[in-house]
């Protein structure tokens, strides 16, 4: 491998026109495609095979005017104290509220308060109930305005009046970014000390993950897409793309330090650090392919659309990247930033670095600081004992946004169960049975179960067989009193003969997605990390590599979840970071992260080791070899690990509270990951086994091939040794 990609990385370096010419081509097709194709992006909690979606697919078949799937208001008006919302100038004011809203574009149904008794027991709140004809992607910009209108001709009467549900959520948008991104180019420059060097991951990285949003976007027009699946694919495409062009953007600037030509230099940094970008990002690919064994279509869509921006990256890292070394030609290393002088973190000398000291102590000392990092990491990750899993309602948006105190006055008018109620479905449409007799028996038992506050009529359709029963429970939409109360009535409950019975809505079915994902999470562990195993064992062509990898991975899941419950269920440091305490961690951001973290990971890991590997492979003791990879590595990983941190701690500041989760898991799982378990723990382990960290049963090495990921057969095909120098040994400082 290593050998065709040096001839890549040659040609494209000497046709960097024709390659330039081809990439841009593919960018201007992406953009067209993405203006051209679109359409909407569908945020759905579609997960087959679950009851809560099935009774939702009857709904929409029995029920076909009431727009189920359509975006939804609630107005909530609360009278000032002493006063009710009965009185007369407030009850003109709702009414008027109400019309105004009714009156607008797109509107399906309005129900009124006060015909509907959605008046509180002490005259204090009113809720409306708005259902629009069209999804929430749908909604015209005057739609949205005169509901904002309506609310405040109610404000005008000196009533309080807060909006709630879909209709009033706003479409996440990317914009942090670009602090990741000013911190990025901020460690590029101290890392290479050339403007022209420190530029180059930042082009690549931005084209990259442009013709990869460029490509969903375009997707939107033939595939349901979710409007955050664009903003974790740029999250994860800039974050690799940077890194990898770091990685072989460095040792790019060590083979022109040793007097390669730029054509060669180019060849031997793709055909060594491009080897370990493609090992790299195939993990990562892995990972996030691997999601689609969940059998949840919003996770299917992120993995995959993630997965290709990475593998974009990747390509652009090979290609792209050597011809835009050939047309900055000399100036790569010539264009420096004055008073900055940085000197080759490759290059073999002995003076003192901060690498140099760290990992002689690590080798030195290697039991004591195994113990220390792991006691660490254990203590940081005790809080993820407590991890709460769930989907973020309204109860957990920030105190000053409309919708949270929309929900908090709900909840005080009529109590939690009111933000979400519960849909059964009584359908006897198979039995020939009376529909209305069924659907008032089971409406009957439903007063009767613990735990329900409130019981709507039935409502049937047109033919009489199918009806819907609204359930208010006593608890909140995210408490787990209502897990068990959906569970209780899905288990318990006494059905009419030959009447199915199912329990659906917003709330039930989250409570179906959690589960599934539980479900789900140790065949995907077993999938994603089976394969990664086998992928590092062919690459590194050992067994005591790929299962310490493995057994560090974990160590920074568990911290990286332990950090998670601190911030966002105890609410520690949130005034510090500016986010807001939720009571809970999604439910979809375990097996997320876990894909998303363990490719990352493996990322540091094949870069770092790979390093120790081609010391080892060259001739160099176990222990020494290991000191000089990381050397040679640590410098360039560290700033590739800062990157990283950077632009995904930049979302953190993102108005979506699952992408501030995100960002901020992702963050703390690669700080943990590269600077504990991959420049610690890591050589703390391969100084302890020696000679054994590269051990592969002898009928095992001959039946895996030689990919060459150290550069071996690129150094015979060449005739050189990786490191001769062809000019005096000052060159190596310019």
């Amino acid at each position: 491998m290593a050998t065709l990609l040096y001839r890549i990385g040659r040609f494209s370096y000497r046709r960097r026109g024709v390659v330039g010419t081809i990439w841009l081509a593919i960018m201007v097709l992406a953009g067209v495609g993405a203006a051209t194709l679109s359409g909407p992006t569908a945020d759905s909690f579609s997960i087959p095979g679950t009851e809560a979606q099935e009774a939702f697919d009857l709904l929409e078949e029995r029920f076909p005017g009431s727009s189920a799937d359509g975006a939804a208001a609630r107005m909530v008006f609360a009278a000032p104290d002493a006063e009710s919302v009965t009185d007369p100038e407030h009850r003109a004011a709702i009414d008027d509220a109400i019309a105004a809203v009714d009156a607008g574009p797109q509107v399906a149904s309005v129900v009124d308060p006060f015909q509907a008794e959605l008046v509180s027991p002490d005259g204090s709140v009113a809720l409306a109930e708005v259902t629009y004809a069209v999804d929430f992607f749908s909604l015209e910009e005057q739609t949205r305005e005169r509901l904002h209108d309506a609310a405040d001709v109610g404000r005008a009467s000196g009533l309080t009046v807060e909006l709630a549900g879909t209709a009033v959520e706003q479409e996440p948008e990317l914009g942090s970014e670009l602090i990741g991104l000013g911190v990025a180019a901020l460690v590029l420059i101290i890392t290479f000390g050339s403007l022209v060097a420190a530029g180059m991951p930042l082009l690549t990285g931005v084209v990259g993950v442009g013709i990869g949003a460029a490509l969903i976007t375009a997707a939107t027009g033939f595939v349901d897409i979710g409007s955050i699946t664009p903003i974790l694919a740029v999250m994860l495409g800039l974050a690799v793309g940077i890194d990898y062009a770091l990685f072989i953007a460095s040792r790019y600037r060590h083979e022109l330090l040793i007097g390669r030509s730029g054509d060669d230099a180019a060849g031997r940094a793709i055909g060594t650090a491009g080897t370990a970008v493609v090992f790299a990002g195939l993990t990562v690919v892995i990972a996030l392919s691997g999601l689609t064994v969940v059998g949840i279509p919003v996770l299917t869509e992120m993995g995959l659309a993630a997965a290709a921006t990475v593998a974009i990256a990747v390509v652009i890292a090979l290609t792209l990247l050597p011809a835009l070394f050939g047309f900055a030609g000399r100036r790569f290393l010539t264009v420096r930033v004055p008073g900055l002088r940085v000197r080759d973190a490759e290059a073999d000398d002995d003076r003192p670095t901060w690498s140099r000291r760290w990992v002689g102590l690590v080798t030195r000392r290697p039991v004591a600081v195994l113990a220390v990092a792991v006691v660490g990491l254990g203590v940081l990750a005790l809080p993820a004992t407590d991890l709460r899993l769930g989907v973020p309602d309204e109860g957990t948006y920030p105190p000053d946004s409309t919708q949270r105190k929309a929900y908090d006055l709900t909840a005080d008018g009529f109590g939690p169960g009111f933000n979400g109620p519960l849909l059964v479905v009584v359908d006897m449409a198979d039995s020939g049975a009376d529909g209305q007799s069924a659907a008032e028996q089971v409406a009957a038992a439903l007063t009767e179960t613990s735990g329900v506050e409130l019981v709507a009529p039935p409502q049937l359709d047109e033919d009489g067989r199918t009806a819907v029963v609204t359930v208010v429970p006593s608890s909140g939409p995210g408490s787990a009193d209502t897990e068990r109360l959906v569970e209780a009535i899905r288990t318990d409950l006494d059905a009419p003969t030959g009447a199915t019975v199912l329990v659906t809505g917003m709330t039930a079915l989250f409570i179906d997605f959690s589960e599934r994902v539980g479900d789900a999470l140790l065949p995907y562990l077993l999938v994603v990390v089976g394969l990664s195993f086998l992928l590092l064992m062919l690459a590194f062509r050992s067994l005591v590599v790929p299962l310490k990898a493995t057994l560090g991975f974990l160590l920074t899941m568990a911290v990286s979840f332990g950090a998670l419950v601190a911030v966002f269920q105890w609410g520690w440091l949130t005034g510090l970071l500016g986010v807001e305490e939720t009571g809970l961690i999604n439910s979809m951001l375990p097996i997320f992260i876990i894909g998303v973290v363990f490719g990352l990971a493996m990322d540091y890991e094949v870069f770092l080791v790979t390093r120790m590997r081609e010391a080892y492979v060259h001739g160099e003791p176990a222990g020494r070899a290991v000191e000089t990879g990381f050397r040679h590595g640590a410098r360039v990983v560290a700033a590739a690990a800062v990157i990283m941190i950077s632009v995904f701690g930049g979302f953190i500041l993102n108005e979506a509270v699952d992408v501030r989760q995100i960002g901020f898991a992702l963050a703390v799982a690669i700080a943990v990951d590269a600077f504990v378990v991959r420049m610690t723990i890591v050589p703390a382990v391969l100084a302890l086994v020696g000679e054994r960290a590269w051990w592969l049963p002898r009928w095992l090495d001959r039946l895996l091939p030689n990919v060459d990921i150290e550069g071996t057969a690129l150094e015979k095909h060449l005739g050189t040794d990786r490191d001769q120098p062809q000019v005096p040994a000052a060159r190596s400082q310019p």
